[in-house]
């Protein structure tokens, strides 16, 4: 479970992350889109990258290759 080893300000964090990411994406609703958008920024928190700017870019680039591939 994702919670396991997280901390509550590491999880409001990437929660932060994850709706900065998916705000003005057209299929950022999607939830394949979320999950796809919520990993990597999880990957990011696992390598000890929890500064919410880490996250946050790692959300946007996330979001900017669905970007490309959905032509959004």
């Amino acid at each position: 479970m994702i919670r396991d080893g997280m901390d509550a300000r590491t999880l409001r964090k990437m929660e932060v992350a994850l709706n900065r990411a998916c705000n003005g994406l057209a299929i950022g609703e999607q939830h394949e889109a979320r999950s796809h958008i919520a990993a990597r920024i999880l990957l990011c928190a696992q390598r000890g990258e929890t500064a919410l700017d880490a996250l946050t870019e790692a959300g946007q680039v996330a979001a900017s290759e669905l970007s490309v591939t959905h032509g959004v």
